[in-house]
């Protein structure tokens, strides 16, 4: 009887951030959102069931990091939202892996102060320059 193959699972832990040739590692809770608009699409002769068909795409990234002294991916995320010029960020799944890749705007930063756990920012990044759909080595 042969034996089932083992699935082998990406796991968050493995993925990687990336901009430009520079890995993001201070970075927690990785959330790459993708999505399309809806646009509706319904007729008379769709037997009564609304149709739609996909719209423009969207992706967001957001992720948390922590303020760390002499952390140049952490200035480089400050500076992009208070300069308003663009991050470009690689999100793949592990570093064989695939996502999406893009400049990005920064438009959420917000700073957390819990009083048990070390500062932290949650970071949005919302694309305004769609480059590829990115493959690791």
């Amino acid at each position: 009887m042969p034996t089932p193959q083992q699935k082998v699972f990406k796991l968050g832990r493995n993925a990687k951030l990336f901009s430009g040739e520079t890995e993001f590692k201070n970075v927690t809770d990785v959330t790459i959102t993708l999505d399309k608009g809806d646009i509706d699409v319904t007729t008379r002769d769709n037997e009564g069931f609304r149709a739609t068909a996909g719209g423009l795409k969207e992706c967001t990234i957001e992720f948390d990091t922590f303020e760390l002294d002499d952390d140049d991916t952490f200035t480089a995320i400050k500076d992009a939202w208070l300069d308003d010029t663009p991050l470009e960020l690689k999100a793949l799944s592990s570093a064989a892996g695939s996502g999406p890749h893009g400049y990005f705007s920064v438009t959420g930063f917000t700073r957390s102060e819990a009083l048990e756990e070390a500062v932290k920012y949650s970071v949005t990044c919302k694309l305004t320059q769609w480059i590829d759909w990115a493959t690791g080595s």
